[in-house]
């Protein structure tokens, strides 16, 4: 098989390992299929065209050209002139079809279903890619850029995923990157006929390349070099702290490992509300069997969000710590505010994974197996490493927490810390939030009665329309934008209402997790997906933080919030009922699988984290801030690395003549060296079988230069000469202006791509891995010779020990 043949089936089989990442987002992925036999007609035509052969612009028109035809014939074909001719009409399909799969896009969350129109773009995306990888790996024989279309396709399969890629997609286009690079490798290699390997070792096989000979140290070392490579890239991002969520880790996981301590980052789940609420079908999630008389106000609480920094509601770092047998008592409940203990049994669905455990809210008793960590402040159970809710059965005992209006009304203030902290609104907050919020309230007595007038107006009086179909916005504008418009869904509502509550003085946060359900003829409780919500929890001293409803048409509002004649005398403390529940009789089948839109915003996932805001207030971490730069500083460096070398080398090149006759004679050497090299980089191969005088005119020749250039290249030529053969060579004077006259020659004689090519990626950079090589080889060399001779030394040791006592 030729070189460019194996070279066209290694970057057809990067392309489709590549492709891999996209499996997951798209089902069923029968799509591959398409996009395999079709990326093997496009390759193939490359192939064609290459052996006639045409020039390259031709080759990659003729490849365009066909893979739009059968575009056309698999897509358009009914629209196409004799099926796959595009026209006019073919033309308006692809459009319409294009349009309807951005739509889809938007529409569906991961996994997407197989529409046409969404087939279309992933199957024309990986043909692209396709194209852009044969045309450099194999018609430009440059494998190494074809690694960039290569990681465009596996990031946006990343990025699609909310960073939930998993590792084996990553080695699989790594794998198929590395295949295309030994392919190129080989390729070149065979070009400089057969490798030399010395005299057979004794009592070892033949040189390379003979029958069941060894493989050539080039390309054993070639992959080496790719096995080293590919373990830093597996390696050093499992090592390192990640900016929200690793690459091979589970992005929203815990900090704190098992035991003692320990950070989260919480997850900001309601960017998935939207797409749960628009499923045309409900997908059952939990189901759950209680105690309580009314599961109408039993709402199934995963986090809050406490802090609202103008941008986004979202949760704090917080410390974490192993469940206790007993949850402490809430913050701010009282005596007198009557609360009756309730008990739940929960089974979640097999097919519902959740890092954050629904639980009715207050918790008092979480009986669940598994690694589970308790986050006190917002009294939340989160998984720690890879647990997840995915099939978990637990019961919670939990409080149902009922104060009169008269006990809310009369609620003494908050403590400073906790009012200073849960009433924090950013400066960018537009004054028209609070202008309305004083509007609303006017008239109100205190802190309830202001809350209650806000419930009212999202819920009732303020015309105010329920609509998932609204473009969901967090932000301080997004809010004031609401006030306008008035109409929105939980999202909205929720995050109105604390950020006016909390413009009013009075602490206030976002709760996220699911409505009570709806219930079974079996006793159960049935939880669906529709029924993810967001609801504003407010704080009133004596009851601790309770919850509201202000989105019209979702939940219920609470009785204590209803209108009904205040009464100043708190009721006792009810005693918790003791009915005994048994665990629901069906469990969730397994036939309900996880709903596209909450796997893809992370509601019932490892990877429910993805994207979560996380801020301690207390400013960035200085240890992070040194990682990202340091990290920045690399990725800006590392690609002028080559550049950065031939800098340094040439200067050294350059130096001091010396003062002795052997200094100016390596002094002369070495600006040869750097003739060569510069020659190198300009695509002048180097010939270390010729002479000076020949290579000078090689360089010329090869290098098209004329003039001062060119006898510039032969002065030096005859400098070396005379350091090399005379028996007393005299100094040459001018050498780095020789050079200088040498490379402003190469300059003026080559292309602009040659020049920039010369620049950013100069050829003789890879002298730096022949110089690691050989550094490496002599270090196993020395260490081999240390290795026998102290073997040696010890047989010797153990021999005479046995003699002496024999």
């Amino acid at each position: 098989m030729s070189g460019r043949a194996r070279l066209t089936l290694g970057a057809y089989a990067a392309t489709l390992m590549a492709a891999g990442a996209l499996l997951p987002l798209v089902k069923p992925a029968t799509w591959i299929f398409t996009a395999a036999v079709l990326l093997a007609v496009q390759s193939g035509v490359g192939a064609l065209t290459r052996r006639v052969p045409l020039a390259r612009p031709l080759t990659i028109a003729a490849q365009a050209v066909v893979t739009l035809l059968a575009l056309t014939l698999v897509f358009a074909g009914g629209h196409a002139l004799l099926g796959f001719l595009p026209g006019p009409a073919a033309f308006a399909h692809f459009t319409t079809l294009f349009e309807a799969g951005a739509a889809d896009i938007g529409r569906y969350a991961i996994p997407a279903p197989d529409t046409e129109g969404i087939r279309l773009m992933v199957v024309g995306g990986v043909l692209l890619v396709g194209l852009l990888v044969d045309t450099l790996a194999v018609t430009f024989r440059s494998a190494a850029p074809a690694g960039l279309p290569l990681l465009a396709l596996y990031s946006v399969a990343a990025g699609l995923s909310d960073g939930g890629a998993s590792w084996l997609w990553f080695l699989l286009a790594a794998g198929g990157y590395l295949l295309l690079l030994l392919g190129e490798g080989r390729d070149r290699l065979s070009q400089w006929g057969r490798v030399f390997g010395g005299a057979p070792r004794a009592g070892g096989r033949g040189p390379a390349g003979g029958d069941g000979g060894q493989v050539l140290a080039p390309v054993r070392t070639g992959r080496r070099i790719g096995v080293v490579a590919m373990g830093i890239a597996l390696a050093v991002p499992a090592v390192l702290p990640a900016l929200n969520g690793g690459f091979l880790g589970g992005p929203g996981e815990g900090s704190g490992t098992g035991g003692q301590g320990g950070t989260i980052s919480a997850v900001n789940p309601l960017v998935s509300l939207q797409d749960n609420l628009r499923q045309p079908e409900d997908r059952e999630v939990l189901r759950y069997r209680t105690n309580a008389l009314d599961t109408s106000g039993m709402y199934l609480r995963l986090v809050a969000l406490d802090q609202f920094d103008g941008t986004s509601w979202k949760s704090s770092v917080r410390p974490i710590e192993d469940v206790p047998e007993r949850l402490p008592k809430p913050d701010g409940l009282g005596d007198g505010v009557r609360s009756t203990e309730i008990t739940g049994n929960f089974v979640a669905s097999p097919s519902y994974e959740q890092k954050w455990l629904p639980m009715p809210y207050p918790a008092a008793k979480v009986e669940i197996d598994g690694r589970w960590r308790y986050e006190p402040a917002g009294r939340m159970l989160v998984g720690d490493g890879k647990q997840t809710t995915r099939g978990a059965r637990y019961t919670v005992t939990s409080l149902d927490v009922r104060p009169t209006p008269g006990q809310l009304a009369a609620a003494p203030a908050a403590p400073a810390g906790l009012r200073s902290e849960y009433t924090r609104v950013p400066a960018s907050l537009p004054a028209d939030v609070k202008a309305t919020a004083l509007a609303v309230t006017r008239g109100a007595r205190n802190d309830y009665e202001r809350a209650v007038k806000l419930q009212d107006w999202f819920a009732r009086d303020g015309g105010f329309r329920y609509d998932v179909e609204v473009e969901s916005g967090t932000g301080a504008q997004a809010i004031s934008h609401f006030l306008k418009q008035k109409e929105g869904f939980c999202v909205h509502f929720s995050f109105s209402m604390a950020a006016m509550a909390r413009s009013l003085g009075i602490p206030a946060r976002v709760a996220v997790g699911f409505m009570p359900g709806t219930p079974r003829a079996d006793g159960s409780v049935s939880v669906g997906i529709r029924d993810a919500h967001a609801w504003p929890e407010l704080y009133f001293e004596g009851a601790g933080w309770i919850r509201f409803e202000p989105t019209p048409s979702r939940g219920s509002t609470p009785d204590y919030t209803r209108a009904q004649t205040p009464s100043d005398t708190p009721s006792g403390s009810a005693q918790p009922e003791t009915s005994a529940s048994a665990l629901p009789s069906e469990v969730p089948s397994t036939e309900d699988s996880c709903p596209p839109q909450m796997r893809r915003q992370g509601e019932c996932g490892p990877d429910a984290a993805a994207g979560a805001d996380a801020s301690d207030g207390g400013g960035p971490n200085p240890l992070m801030v040194l990682l990202v730069c340091l990290g920045v500083a690399i990725a800006v460096l590392l690609p002028l690395s080559p550049l950065l070398w031939r800098t340094r080398v040439r200067a050294g090149r350059l130096g001091s003549p010396g003062r002795t006759a052997e200094d100016a004679a390596a002094r002369t050497l070495a600006v040869w060296r750097e003739v060569v090299d510069t020659a190198w980089d300009h695509g002048v191969v180097p010939d270390e079988s010729l002479t000076p005088r020949r290579t000078a005119a090689r360089i010329v020749r090869l290098g098209s230069l004329e003039g001062e250039a060119a006898n510039a290249v032969h002065r030096v030529a005859r400098a070396v000469e005379e350091v090399l053969y005379a028996p007393a060579p005299h100094p040459a004077a001018g050498l780095p202006e020789e050079l200088a006259l040498i490379r402003t020659g190469f300059h003026t004689a080559a292309s602009r791509r040659t020049r920039l090519r010369a620049l950013l990626a100069p050829r003789s950079a890879v002298r730096v891995l022949w110089t690691a090589s050989s550094r490496w080889s002599a270090v196993t060399t020395r260490w081999s010779a240390h290795r026998h001779a102290l073997t040696a030394r010890a047989t010797t040791t153990l021999r005479k020990a046995a003699r002496q006592r024999g």
